[in-house]
């Protein structure tokens, strides 16, 4: 019997809830919420943040005061996750712990930039197993969410918190703007006059089991995802969406859907312009041009690894209120394939609901997610 027969045989379905959320908007799931619904933005210019003492716009959590900000915001995603979840389930035997995360407490270089996050969380509820650490750029997030599922589907464990963070830094910042990537100004996803980057920072947490949770939370069913890799650039994508074409095709074929019966689209949507561009092709590729899409970096920056995770919690909560939050800054189409860009709040049920991801060194992911009955 092949590998593919044999997860066919133990394939369950699989739902993911809530189990924290921290950005510049709040810090809780619902204050983030209700804070995107009124179209706030946690974008602000942050004095002296340049390598020349320029004010960059940046998505900074001002909540945080300790002098390392990963580790306090880890610190705090731990606490709602005990709160939310239960050290019962986070260290059970059948529980694995998943950190996606570019750059992790990067003032520890050069010794483990991870050896604190693995202390934390030891402390915090000891788990069964060693945290498994993915950090492939900006896709680490949707990845995590994606290696999770397939770790339950292969009866290796019942239950996978995935955590995703990132925190601002120095390095992180001074880094973009060598690249020349960062905007003067919020990020403007697909739109006309977009100009670059906002970086944040925040932490997002999500469970993913094969039982829904006991308590009635809300949650919603995974059906697939993939990854793919365009090898076009270290930081530039394919100028074709090849890779992104490729993921989405393979996630909806594992979804065992019709891509035309896709709902909504949370979009990578940097505000740079190749990759707005890029998705833009990719999604003409595949014939989504009328599917209603947004970028959620307007109201967070982007917030690098964990990006995924927190916008996955982002679509999870627009399922759950059955509205689609538009996308801030967008204006006026700014890419050459025509794209359905929320500009205002959609009231819309979906029932599936697609999350891509694009990053440096090439990397696409993407997933699929369906409203639970």
């Amino acid at each position: 019997m092949g590998r593919k027969a044999k997860l066919a045989n133990i394939v369950s379905e699989l739902y993911l809830s809530y189990g924290g959320l921290i950005t510049p908007l709040g810090d809780t799931a619902t204050e983030n919420f209700e804070n995107m619904r009124l179209g706030k933005s946690g974008v602000h210019k942050v004095s002296g943040s340049g390598f020349n003492k320029e004010d960059w716009p940046l998505g900074k959590i001002n909540s945080l005061t300790s002098e390392n900000r990963y580790t306090e915001l880890l610190e705090k995603i731990c606490e709602a996750l005990i709160e939310n979840v239960g050290i019962e389930i986070l260290s059970a035997d059948r529980t694995l712990i998943i950190i996606s995360s570019t750059k992790a407490d990067i003032t520890a270089l050069p010794s483990d930039t991870f050896a604190s996050t693995r202390e934390i969380l030891k402390n915090k509820w000891n788990p069964a197993h060693a945290p498994l650490i993915i950090s492939n750029a900006c896709i680490s997030g949707v990845m995590a969410i994606n290696t999770a599922a397939d770790y339950i589907n292969g009866d290796k464990y019942d239950t996978v918190v995935t955590i995703g963070i990132d925190a601002l830094s120095d390095f992180i910042v001074y880094g973009f703007q060598s690249l020349f990537a960062l905007s003067d100004q919020s990020s403007k996803p697909f739109d006309k006059n977009r100009t670059g980057i906002s970086i944040g920072e925040a932490a997002g947490a999500i469970v993913i089991s094969n039982k829904k949770p006991e308590n009635g939370a809300f949650c919603v069913n995974y059906l697939g995802g993939s990854s793919s890799n365009d090898a076009n650039h270290i930081s530039g994508p394919s100028r074709t969406g090849e890779g992104l074409f490729r993921s989405i095709n393979k996630t909806a074929e594992r979804s065992s859907i019709n891509i035309q019966d896709i709902d909504f689209i949370s979009a990578h949507g940097t505000g740079t312009m190749y990759n707005d561009e890029m998705e833009s092709i990719a999604f003409d590729r595949l014939s989504l041009n009328s599917v209603p899409v947004n970028s959620l970096k307007g109201y967070f920056g982007h917030t690098l690894g964990a990006a995924g995770i927190i916008e996955v919690i982002s679509t999870m909560l627009m399922i759950e209120h059955g509205l689609l939050l538009k996308s801030p800054g967008f204006e006026e189409q700014g890419t050459t394939k025509k794209m359905n860009v929320l500009s205002e709040n959609v009231e819309k049920e979906v029932q599936l609901a697609l999350k891509t991801a694009s990053g440096f060194g090439g990397g696409n992911a993407s997933l699929i997610l369906k409203k639970s009955l």
